[in-house]
């Protein structure tokens, strides 16, 4: 009986969620921090970084479907996912330790995000395509990205909260986390490789080229839910670049940013037993429209703050960080439910790499689009910043990006309890 075909038990869940921790230490402060630290403190031009996260995001999100088939095609997961850990703790670490000769800042930069983006691909594509074919039902793959989710999720509340408890000034903070992420990826990875069951291995490993990268978009199940993964996608990312700008301009509550990103992220934590919960009650579909349905309640909610909210700022985090909890463990399991219906685990690598494109490119369109547009619309970080521009970036198009994306799911999904698509 392979691991695909038994029952999953909490230790053999746990030590294959353990690598999702690390993934996400480092995840957080790339994606959050690192806009922060070079546009603020320091003081890169806000279009210039735009421009280089766009670029480097970019072609870090094309490379992902290329670890997918390779992934697929080697059918050796945890050869890829040690070597992409490798690489990404060394690029986190030089991005968080940056030369600061204002000629070279922007090129240190790129550099060093290639080399995280690129071992982050890498071992996420390897790592998600593993978990995708872990589990005999719709309800233990679900039970799978949680454990996943779970760990990543602990990640990212010591993320949250280490830079500024490192350190007094956040910059030196986030050089001292990025030595403390590369200890945590080693043993994370000896107790994922050495302890999670293995994903069966095909009899025929797909071959490698331009078929193998389109094969997913030949199911018509997966383009549905991918066009509502990546207009949900989008309006998560906008929120995620733009968090500190607003917590510091809008709120003016810079000293409690780590504090609101630790609720953020624990409600979120909180909530994923709940959504386990309640996609087993009333189907994935159902419970992932719920939680859209919630976030855009919680960003409206921030219009009506501004400075030193911070009550009303908290109970936003703790209703937006509810609604992650479903956008971290939903559409992955939606996801592993259908390439476990289709029978087409052999691909499970080319799946997940488009997946993560998606995710990438969300990410990249947010910061290459929202940041220029702050910077054209007069808003410029600071005591004296204008903060309208802000306002309407931060919560009103997330909002109108997740009612598509509610719109998209209600369209193309069955709200039954957990069929074969849910």
């Amino acid at each position: 009986m392979n691991a695909a075909a038994r029952p999953l038990g909490y230790g053999a869940l746990a030590a294959y969620g353990a690598f999702g921790l690390p993934l996400a230490c480092a995840a957080l402060p790339l994606y959050v921090h690192l806009p922060n630290l070079y546009g603020g403190t320091l003081g890169m031009n806000l279009a210039l970084l735009g421009a280089v996260l766009l670029g480097v995001r970019l072609l870090d999100a094309v490379t992902d479907p290329l670890f997918g088939a390779l992934n697929d095609r080697l059918q050796r997961p945890g050869v890829l996912i040690a070597i992409g850990a490798a690489l990404l703790a060394a690029g986190v670490g030089a991005a968080f330790n940056p030369a600061h000769a204002s000629g070279s800042l922007a090129l240190w930069l790129a550099v060093s995000l290639v080399v995280a983006y690129t071992g982050f691909s890498l071992a996420t594509v390897s790592y998600y395509a593993w978990g995708a074919q872990l589990g005999d039902d719709a309800h233990q793959r679900t039970r799978v990205v949680a454990s996943r989710e779970a760990f990543g999720l602990t990640g990212v509340v010591l993320a949250a909260a280490l830079p500024t408890a490192l350190a007094a000034r956040l910059d030196d903070g986030l050089a001292r986390f990025s030595v403390l992420l590369v200890a945590l990826t080693a043993i994370a990875v000896l107790v994922t490789l050495m302890l999670a069951p293995r994903p069966p291995r095909a009899v025929e490993a797909p071959a490698f080229g331009l078929r193998a990268l389109a094969a997913p978009f030949g199911n018509a199940r997966f383009v549905a839910l991918f066009a509502v993964f990546v207009a949900n996608g989008i309006a998560a990312a906008l929120p995620a670049t733009l968090v500190l700008f607003f917590i510091n301009d809008a709120l003016a509550l810079p000293g409690l940013a780590g504090g609101f990103l630790a609720v953020y992220f624990i409600a979120g934590a909180a909530g994923l037993p709940l959504w386990v919960l309640a996609a087993r009650r009333y189907g994935k579909p159902a419970a992932w429209l719920t939680s859209m349905l919630i976030a855009v309640a919680a960003f409206l909610g921030a219009l009506a703050l501004g400075p030193g909210d911070a009550v009303g700022f908290f109970v936003v985090c703790i209703a937006s960080g509810l609604a992650l909890g479903a956008d971290l463990v939903l559409p992955p399991a939606l996801l592993a439910d259908l390439i476990q219906h289709r029978r087409d685990g052999a691909r499970a690598g080319a799946y997940f790499g488009l997946w993560n494109f998606a995710t990438k490119a969300n990410l990249a369109l947010a910061a290459g689009l929202a940041l220029p547009l702050l910077e054209w619309s007069g808003y410029s970080p600071g005591p004296d910043a204008r903060v309208a521009p802000l306002y309407f970036a931060y919560c009103l198009l997330p909002c109108a990006l997740k009612l598509v994306a509610a719109a998209l799911l209600w369209k193309h999904f069955s709200f039954r309890r957990e069929t074969v698509h849910a």
